[in-house]
């Protein structure tokens, strides 16, 4: 392997640069974008990364096939590799069409229950599947595990992101995904860090507080990064919380007691530090835009994720180092992290018939995509095993055969819902077995449920898809959708309830249906997660 490259010669502007990752949309065309407020046209891009030389860039959007063509024409900006990020939790599929969407977490937490080892196998497939995909469309840094612990059923951004509810479990999933993922090339964080599953509130939105002593801290928020940093993880993402006990005045992101002292020192870890997105409305509604990124840094953070104006934040930081606020040494202690952690996907980078070139790390071009790669039929197996392991029923099943029933979907919002459509089984089976009528509940519906009538004698099929998520604001449904759920509950022609996402939708159901009435639960919500509720709802083989 040829030695490392020297970096030294770059400029302070330019090694600062190396430690800003920038948004970008997977869409190759600037009129495709979905969030112009964070993702820059292209041009705009170019310039971040030919001239401003950041470090890296985090992608959101587009097919699989697409990223491919986007990371290698951005890769080929730069001159100097780029960390090419995403953030798939739940694998490739997550966020880029085509290839394969996992399970969430939590999934595997419900399998763990009955059989851990079992458990940890799935865990470390996942991690596996998920850097095998993401290496053959060009991204190397799986920005996964999430090892909160969330015993908060009202977490509405951690939920079932989280590999469940106690440290033990958390650490032995995140530790096993982590050697899955680490069998390629490709770099993970661990997230959040000190601790992000205890909260109502969402950091996308608002600055969560979290009111626990140090003991607590101890016992059940750490463990898992203890775990996740003894099994090798890369990098270490902050939380953007307020925890008095560690730091009365700053969130964690921007601590110093934090991120050096209890996460570098205290707990021996040497790999990056990254900051959670600074676009979020816990870091940006509290402080200025480039003021938040220099306290990153001097708090210990190395990696800035998603600054909203990288350009002003590399200034800010590199006035902060010539005002003597920010030491030289600090910035060159993250370059030469960020060094280490580009070598560490070199392999990539060179590509197999690369491995013996004399080439620097630096000077090759980027792999070509392996599209053959995604959605392999043993990927297709893990997700469908993990989905039916993780499934919980009850009540009389199958439900039989109907006319002239009502097919009724609720959800929060039936537009940017990309697992529905006509050919989805969540619409598709039931129609096709007697279930005629369809009705897409969303926020947006009236709030009165008008198409509920006390002479309409239809057998009632209802479907929720509930889960926690960034941005949502809350874990359950909205107040509209209770509403509605509410009295569908109370109908007599309710005859089955499908339920994706959410485990805790389920418990709170469970005391106000009859035991009898037949229930489908599972953790996805994706086709695949659908197929298999009707093959049991019918009992379809």
């Amino acid at each position: 392997m040829p030695p490392l490259a020297d970096l030294s010669h770059l400029s302070l502007e330019k090694q600062v640069a190396q430690m800003v990752v920038v948004r970008a949309s997977g869409h190759l065309f600037d009129h495709e974008i979905r969030h112009p407020d964070w993702e820059p046209p292209a041009q705009v891009l170019e310039h971040c990364v030919r001239d401003l030389g950041v470090g890296g860039v985090i992608l959101l959007g587009g097919s699989a096939a697409e990223i491919g063509l986007r990371t290698q024409q951005i890769q080929s900006w730069a001159s100097i590799p780029l960390l090419m990020a995403a953030d798939i939790e739940e694998g490739v599929g997550q966020r880029f069409s085509g290839a394969i969407a996992l399970p969430p977490p939590m999934a595997i937490a419900q399998i763990a229950r009955q059989d851990l080892n079992q458990a940890c196998q799935y865990a470390t497939q996942m991690g596996s599947a998920t850097a095998q995909e993401a290496l053959a469309i060009g991204l190397n840094w799986v920005l996964a595990p999430v090892v909160d612990v969330n015993n908060n059923p009202d977490n509405p951004v951690i939920n079932v992101r989280a590999f469940g509810d106690d440290p033990d479990t958390v650490s032995a999933l995140a530790t096993a995904f982590i050697k899955g993922a680490h069998q390629f090339p490709v770099l993970t964080a661990a997230k959040h860090f000190p601790g992000h599953g205890d909260t109502a509130t969402d950091s996308h939105l608002q600055l969560p507080i979290i009111p626990h002593d140090r003991q607590r801290l101890e016992t059940l928020e750490m463990p898992p990064f203890r775990a996740a940093i003894a099994a090798g993880v890369d990098a270490v993402m902050s939380a953007h919380l307020l925890i008095p006990t560690l730091d009365p005045d700053l969130p964690a992101t921007l601590s110093p007691y934090v991120l050096d002292t209890l996460l570098r020192q205290d707990l021996g870890f040497d790999g990056l530090i990254v900051t959670d997105a600074l676009v979020m409305g816990a870091i940006a509604n509290h402080y200025g835009e480039n003021e938040a990124a220099v306290m990153a840094v001097e708090a210990g953070a190395d990696i800035l994720l998603m600054p909203l104006d990288p350009e002003g934040t590399i200034a800010a930081v590199v006035a902060a180092v010539e005002s003597g606020r920010i030491s030289p040494e600090r910035i060159w202690a993250s370059v030469e992290r960020i060094r280490w952690a580009k070598k560490r996907t070199s392999n990539n980078l060179l590509g197999e018939h690369d491995k013996g070139s004399t080439h620097a790390w630096e000077n090759v071009s980027p792999p070509p995509v392996h599209l053959h790669q995604l959605a392999q039929p043993e990927t297709r197996a893990i997700a469908h095993d993990i989905l039916r392991e993780s499934m919980v029923c009850s009540g009389h099943l199958p439900i039989t055969a109907i006319n002239a029933g009502r097919n009724i979907i609720l959800l929060d919002d039936s537009l940017s819902s990309d697992f529905l459509g006509h050919h989805t089984p969540a619409i598709a089976q039931p129609k096709a077995s007697g279930y005629d009528t369809l009705h897409i509940i969303d926020s947006a519906t009236p709030r009165r449920p008008s198409t509920l009538s006390p002479d309409d004698l239809s057998p009632i099929l209802v479907q929720i898809f509930v889960r926690g998520n960034p941005f949502r604001g809350q874990a359950g449904l909205s107040v509209i959708l209770s509403a509605w759920l509410e009295s569908l509950l109370n109908s007599p022609n309710l005859q089955a309830i499908a339920i994706y996402g959410s485990p805790y939708m389920l418990e709170h159901l469970r005391s106000q249906i009859r035991p009898s009435l037949p229930v489908v639960f599972t953790y996805g919500q994706m086709p695949a997660a659908q197929d298999l509720v009707f093959q049991t709802l019918l009992g379809i083989d």
